[in-house]
């Protein structure tokens, strides 16, 4: 098996940086390599596989992952989120090790700096290092770096500490240095210093850190039909310590998303199931929370259930590199909060870092729904999960109620305006194009009552989806929206 079939059956991603180890034993190999990727652009490391790409396999690679775990924690300074994951490959075991590009350069393993050249890792010379501390010293420190004026002695959620020591016993990522002291376990944790807390420590482990941050309240809404309108089954705001604000929005969802049924194959066994994959729903939920920007005040995280689809919104645009397209292929992961990030990762809640969109899609097909999508937009990046598509076979499948629901957002919920700009829609057309031969002139107008309900209820789509405000930008039909037009036209 050659070394691209390797990258392609791992979720690799095309053109990243990926480095092939037969024997993953050697930590001081893997520690050099981990800290070059950390202080260059991120990248992969494959144990099991040799230089030609054949599958030579790990033994006991469990114990020798969490092993790997262990010593590069304590390796790296500073500490840095590196994933190690096992995974098989026409019957091999391998290990796959993640390595994010580094937010705190320069990093060192034992006390050596390492860089990362082509295919090859190197010591870092005087030069290099002197220009990686200058540029350290004038970058802004990130949010969740600063102090958060929370008292430690009186608004700290020590069950949620306890948590967190609880999960890293489990898993054997991490080793603390005293479990039992709550200060101590925050200080190995990177989220406290000086015995005050930071604003990333105070969102994970504060008792309401809303009261000093109200971005962190979390909004669910579910609506009665398939736009935003007034009309709620269901509406909350969460706001707490991150995990159990996670946990109370994934149960919203779950219990405002219907069941389906299935039957096997070869027998009349009916089998219930959640409408949308829960592992993705749940990857999802922990993306929106990990990568945020928790600096905006007037942002927050938001979700939004619908008959017909489901949104996760989450206030921030995509990290430099990251588009639409890279996400349903594999990407290294860009992290926005890397301590926040972290603790996620070692509570079991985060283990595919950069390959975690590759799985929501893959979850997704398995399950024969659309494939979601990621938008960007001024005000945050939104993930939609969809629905099945209204056909003979899905309405013998899903359950009376989403049968209902489902067709009748179709046959009734779209608009007029909205009829208008699919009727019209011809090949890919611009903003401009479709307002010229609908013969409107008022342009927010366009947007808001025809162009964003098609988008937004899946029948049309933009061509650059990654760049919405692009002056390249056209419309074209999804295979929904010939659907509702033909069906319109009969």
């Amino acid at each position: 098996m050659k070394t691209r079939a390797v990258i392609e059956s791992l979720s690799l991603g095309e053109r990243q940086s990926v480095e092939f180890i037969s024997d993953c034993r050697d930590l001081e190999l893997v520690g050099q390599a981990v800290c070059g990727f950390l202080n260059t652009s991120g990248g992969y490391i494959v144990c099991g596989v040799d230089e030609r790409g054949e599958l030579t396999g790990i033994d006991r690679a469990t114990e020798l992952a969490k092993s790997l775990e262990q010593g590069l924690q304590q390796g790296l300074s500073p500490g840095a989120l590196v994933s190690v994951q096992v995974q098989v490959v026409e019957g091999k075991t391998l290990l796959v090790i993640e390595v994010p590009a580094g937010k705190d350069l320069p990093y060192a393993f034992e006390n050596t700096i390492y860089l990362r050249e082509g295919q090859a890792t190197r010591k870092a010379d005087v030069e290099t290092i002197r220009d990686m501390v200058l540029r350290k010293q004038v970058e802004p420190e990130r949010w969740e770096r600063r102090f958060s004026p929370v008292d430690m002695n009186e608004d700290l959620d020590r069950d949620e500490v306890r948590s967190v020591v609880m999960a890293v016993k489990r898993s054997g990522r991490f080793r603390f240095r005293n479990g039992s002291d709550p200060v101590m376990v925050l200080e190995d944790l990177a989220v406290s210093r000086y015995g005050r807390l930071t604003n990333g420590g105070d969102v994970l482990f504060g008792a309401n850190p809303a009261m000093r941050y109200p971005q962190v309240r979390v909004r669910a809404a579910c609506f009665s039909t398939g736009r935003a309108d007034d009309t709620y089954r269901d509406m909350k705001s969460f706001e707490g310590p991150l995990v159990p604000v996670l946990e109370s929005v994934y149960d919203f969802i779950q219990r405002n998303t219907p069941t389906i049924s299935r039957f096997g194959e070869n027998n009349l066994e009916r089998r219930d199931e959640p409408l949308y994959p829960p592992a993705a729903i749940r990857e999802g939920l922990v993306n929106a929370f990990a990568h945020r920007d928790y600096s905006d005040f007037s942002g927050g995280i938001a979700v939004y259930v619908y008959s017909n689809r489901l949104e996760i919104w989450n206030a921030g645009r995509f990290p430099e590199g990251v588009t639409p397209d890279s996400l349903l292929s594999g990407h290294i992961s860009v992290l926005r909060n890397p301590d926040i990030a972290h603790v996620l990762y070692l509570r079991g809640l985060m283990e595919k870092m950069g390959r975690g969109s590759v799985m929501i899609r893959k979850a997704c097909a398995e399950r024969g729904l659309p494939l979601p999508r990621w938008s960007e937009d001024d005000r945050g990046v939104t993930l939609t999960f969809f629905g099945p598509e209204v056909t003979t076979e899905v309405t013998t499948e899903v359950t009376t109620e989403v049968t209902t629901e489902v067709t009748t957002e179709v046959t009734t919920e779209v608009t007029t305006e909205v009829m208008q700009v699919i009727g019209v829609l011809d090949g890919e057309m611009s903003r401009r194009e479709l307002q010229e031969v609908l013969g409107l002139r008022n342009s927010e107008h366009f947007r808001k009552a025809y162009l964003r309900p098609a988008i937004q209820e899946g029948l049309i789509e933009m061509t650059i989806p990654d760049r919405p405000l692009s002056s390249k930008q056209r419309y074209r039909l999804t295979g929904k929206g010939r659907s509702v037009r033909e069906g319109g036209r009969s």
